[in-house]
């Protein structure tokens, strides 16, 4: 699995020895109250490391690009977060971007360091789409995605059976230079 790098961050594969940093997102309920089904706050270290364990071995079977990272901050090695690139459920078309970040880093543009960073790779890997699920409500990421340059899709309830709000990138967002028509025709 790749490294990837911002100009603040890095992105790189998670490590069992992540847990106790890990724990201090995915532990935390303003984090996991928005988070698919299959994710349930984490309730301590021991069960971060078997988590940890699946996300290494589940990554380890992925095509490029998808797969899960941890989030390092460039200036002091600490892991702020988790990113993942993942084929999204029931049909796994969509390529889902995402990102959790400690609570206390909300706000400093890490999410968008890594979206933009996974949405780069995914593009290298002739992916021409990635998409953002988010849960009515949260409002939070629904700016972020926005901000992200992310564009409103629709609702949906096919990924994980939930009403969902759907945002979309592609190339062109991104890179000036894409001719508009590259990819696929889109799938609204």
């Amino acid at each position: 699995m790749n490294v990837l790098s911002t100009n603040r961050l890095t992105l790189r594969p998670w490590l069992v020895e992540d847990a106790s940093a890990a724990l201090e997102v995915y532990g935390d309920a303003a984090v996991t109250r928005w988070l698919s089904p299959e994710m349930d706050q984490v309730p301590d270290a021991t069960a971060m490391k078997l988590l940890l364990q699946q996300w290494i071995a589940e990554s380890a079977r992925l095509a490029a690009p998808a797969g899960r990272w941890a989030i390092e901050r460039k200036d002091d090695g600490q892991v702020i977060g988790g990113a993942l690139l993942l084929p999204l459920p029931p049909g796994q078309e969509d390529l889902e971007v995402g990102w959790q970040l400690r609570p206390d880093l909300w706000g400093h543009g890490y999410a968008s360091e890594t979206t933009h960073a996974l949405a780069a790779w995914a593009f290298r890997h002739d992916v021409y789409e990635v998409f953002a699920v988010v849960r009515p409500g949260n409002t939070r990421a629904s700016s972020t995605v926005r901000k992200n340059g992310m564009h409103w899709v629709g609702e949906t309830s096919k990924y994980f059976g939930l009403d969902l709000e759907v945002f979309r990138l592609r190339v062109a967002d991104i890179d000036p230079a894409a001719p508009a028509s590259a990819g696929p025709p889109a799938r609204d």
